[in-house]
């Protein structure tokens, strides 16, 4: 019972690896990638979370204490916040076939409830976002906790899978709405089979965009059965370093394994309380070269880690004739 169960943890985090192309997997976002929003920005805004190696959140670090790099040149950032303001969830649920097995979709309620209860009520906004083939609004973005708990339990699941097009899609849909402290949370099986993007280009919109992907796989009770802590650990990393880690990491977000009711808590948890410890970054982007810049941030000091988006698009000069 448990090398099945394991087989099956570890089938979870080898189907992702599959979905893509192995030349992109390790690399940056492509350069070539032609993502669907207006590119190009007058300032360039950078939301960054910084923890310590053992996880916890740094949450009292000023200007001069940053450093920030665009195609390895030092850019001057000329803003800087770090002051509490509401948060903003688009939760991406996976409605496909596959989530209808093995009570996957209690397992992706459980996450939501986790992520609802960290949420302050009245305060921050969340919507409720379906996909299988396509994208559904169930709910649009409304102040929390909404109706998201009902309405998981209409929408059945059927249908192939599009995650990175229903994530690219979400975003988007964040993007135009007021407010920084935002995210888009996919809940799904780990499952695709029918994008049209793929998760390289995904990357390059959501960062370009400035807002992060957090990606929770569920699993559920019946395929843990009999498996170890070991073995999760496995399955995890195997996630993590293959194309939809990467894809929530270039984006400034994380991906979690969701195989126990103590890991959904401590992913919602996590995923709520980065939000709110964000800081905000600003800079003038580099114009002269249209096209995909690579950014890095980092802190001045060496033992803490920095997550942010991996780079933005320049605008092409405007021709005045």
């Amino acid at each position: 019972m448990r090398l099945a169960a394991a087989g099956i943890l570890l089938g979870l985090a080898t189907a992702t690896l599959s979905a893509a192309n192995p030349q992109t997997q390790q690399a940056q976002p492509a350069q070539q990638a032609r993502p669907t929003f207006k590119a190009g920005v007058d300032r360039v805004q950078v939301t960054a979370v910084v923890r310590k190696k053992n996880g916890q959140p740094v949450t009292d670090l000023s200007k001069d204490d940053f450093e920030l790099l665009d195609d390895g040149q030092p850019r001057q950032i000329l803003e800087f916040r770090s002051e509490p303001t509401p948060a903003t969830l688009a939760l991406t649920v996976d409605y496909s076939g596959s989530m209808s097995l093995s009570s996957k979709l209690s397992a992706a309620r459980a996450v939501a409830e986790q992520l609802l209860a960290w949420l302050t009520p009245g305060v921050d906004r969340v919507g409720l976002y379906a996909f299988d083939k396509q994208l559904q609004e169930l709910q649009p973005l409304v102040p929390a906790p909404g109706d998201v708990l009902h309405l998981l339990e209409t929408a059945k699941p059927y249908g192939s899978t599009s995650l990175y097009d229903a994530i690219a899609e979400s975003g988007n849909r964040l993007a135009s709405e007021a407010g920084t402290r935002r995210a888009v949370v996919a809940l799904t099986d780990g499952g695709e089979n029918s994008s049209r993007l793929t998760a390289s280009e995904v990357t390059n919109i959501a960062s370009s965009i400035d807002v992060p992907v957090y990606i929770v796989v569920v699993v559920s009770p019946y395929d843990r059965m009999g498996v170890t802590e070991a073995e999760d650990k496995i399955a995890y990393d195997a996630l993590a370093t293959g194309p939809l880690g990467n894809l929530a990491h270039w984006t400034g977000g994380e991906i979690f394994l969701a195989s126990s009711p103590a890991h959904t808590s401590l992913a919602a948890r996590q995923i709520v309380t980065e939000l709110r410890h964000q800081y905000f970054i600003g800079f003038e982007p580099d114009n002269s070269r249209p096209g995909w810049h690579p950014i890095s941030v980092r802190t001045r000091q060496k033992d803490l880690i920095v997550r942010a988006r991996s780079g933005y698009v320049a605008r092409r000069p405007e021709s005045h004739s």
